[in-house]
């Protein structure tokens, strides 16, 4: 009965909207309005919000603050993470609101909060009252939720009506969005990501666990920014970051050597080392501009000596346009393709598969369909050589795993570990063999 409800009514219907924001304000009204007690920063985005929320509150937690944060994939109340079982973006208010109330129960001065475009439409953050709000990009996501890229464009842009004419926006001056946004009310607006703005990069320099580049600032300074993880594009993230955190007080020195120690959360760029002769990343990549963001920084990595090796897929009844789109760039940007299963979300998977596929220019990557996501794993793992780079998207930090049939336990990071150890046994034991058999030949000499 309820999704037959669900298919009658629109998303924007008012019934629909009014009814969700109800629950918010019923949320926050049971809970206290907790947030009135926080200093909140707001952050949303395609790409990197998990990311920049983790940078924002490690920087915050580096110089003494008190505070906590709700992403995709964690909670946190200081130096204390726990799973988001939910893996839901802007979860239900009344999640939401609880944890914001026990913020303020464990004393805490900031809470760091990433918004999805639903629930900024929806009003699952709604009475969050952001002090701070700030964006990392846009790009093709979710248009089957908002129909085009003009009204996505748009529902983000409820982030920064949040503030209601006070507070201060954080906006990326390269992306598209950036004239949309600046007209928004607000009593302060911070830009990055472009010469001229308040702060911008140069001289970036990639290597497999760490990433650099001389950070400019509009007043004219600079200083070398140098992050433990891979990717120039956490380099922007942490443009984002630094903007927040100073808008709050943190000096730029303070920021900058604080993301000296910054750790990606898991699932996010995560390097998995067994001490195998390659490179093997774990990424929550969805969209397809986080697949060219990935593989770019891969290619870079490998440079002429390598190869870039991906397992993809899509999850199901999210954005159908995206899939054969996601097969055009990774078979555009890697060596090796490896198409695989994703969360179903009640979806045919095999239907899902095929849809990538069918934008995979073969002619471009040596292509391979392996319906069975450990399995691929197994497959593409074997497959890399020393030098090369391997990207597993699309479960990231997971620990679970929707099929059809049912949920089951899943954490890639851990599988790739374990399969990487085995690789690493069967080539210790074929060594062993070798040597053994040279003795036994230089023995009967």
């Amino acid at each position: 009965m309820k999704e037959q409800l669900r298919a009658l009514v629109s998303h924007r219907n008012p019934l629909r909207l009014g009814w969700h924001y109800a629950r918010a304000w019923a949320a926050a009204l049971l809970c206290g309005f907790p947030a009135r007690s926080l200093t909140v920063i707001g952050i949303t985005g395609t790409d990197g919000k998990t990311t920049t929320v983790s940078m924002v509150t490690h920087i915050l937690l580096v110089a003494g603050k008190r505070v906590g944060s709700a992403s995709t994939t964690f909670f946190q109340v200081g130096e204390k993470r726990e799973e988001n079982a939910t893996h839901q973006t802007s979860m239900q208010p009344m999640v939401l609101q609880k944890f914001l109330r026990r913020l303020v129960h464990e004393k805490c001065e900031f809470a760091v909060i990433e918004m999805s475009s639903h629930g900024l439409v929806q009003g699952r953050v709604h009475h969050t009252f952001p002090s701070v709000s700030a964006i990392t990009n846009t790009s093709r996501e979710h248009l089957d939720y908002h129909g085009n890229m003009q009204q996505y464009r748009k529902d983000k842009g409820n982030i920064f009506r949040m503030l209601k004419g006070k507070g201060t926006k954080v906006l990326n001056a390269s992306d598209e969005s950036f004239a949309l946004y600046k007209i928004i009310p607000s009593q302060r607006t911070i830009t990055y990501g472009s010469p001229g703005t308040d702060m911008w990069l140069s001289d970036i320099s990639l290597r497999e666990t760490e990433s650099s580049a001389t950070l400019h600032t509009g007043k004219g300074g600079n200083v070398q920014l140098t992050l433990p993880v891979a990717g120039s594009f956490n380099l922007e993230n942490a443009l984002c970051a630094i903007s927040c955190a100073q808008t709050v007080g943190i000096p730029l020195e303070m920021c900058v050597q604080a993301l000296r120690s910054f750790r990606s959360p898991p699932g996010r760029l995560e390097c998995i080392d067994e001490g195998q002769g390659f490179s093997v990343f774990v990424d929550f990549t969805v969209s397809p501009q986080a697949y060219a963001k990935i593989l770019t920084t891969l290619q870079s990595l490998v440079k002429e000596s390598g190869r870039v090796l991906v397992l993809c897929g899509s999850c199901g009844n999210r954005m159908k346009e995206k899939r054969p789109e996601v097969g055009r760039i990774v078979s555009e940007h890697a060596d090796v393709v490896v198409v695989t299963e994703d969360e179903t979300y009640g979806e045919d998977p095999h239907a899902i598969l095929e849809e990538v596929w069918a934008g995979i220019t073969q002619e471009s990557c040596q292509a391979h369909k392996i319906f069975d996501r450990r399995k691929a794993i197994e497959w593409i793992l074997r497959e890399a050589k020393p030098g090369d780079a391997v990207a597993l998207c699309g479960m990231g930090p997971y620990t679970s795993f929707t099929k059809l049939e049912g949920s089951i336990p899943w954490n890639e990071a851990k599988i790739a570990r374990s399969v990487l150890r085995s690789l690493n046994h069967e080539s210790e034991k074929i060594l062993s063999d070798i040597l053994q058999e040279t003795l036994t030949i230089h023995h009967s000499e």
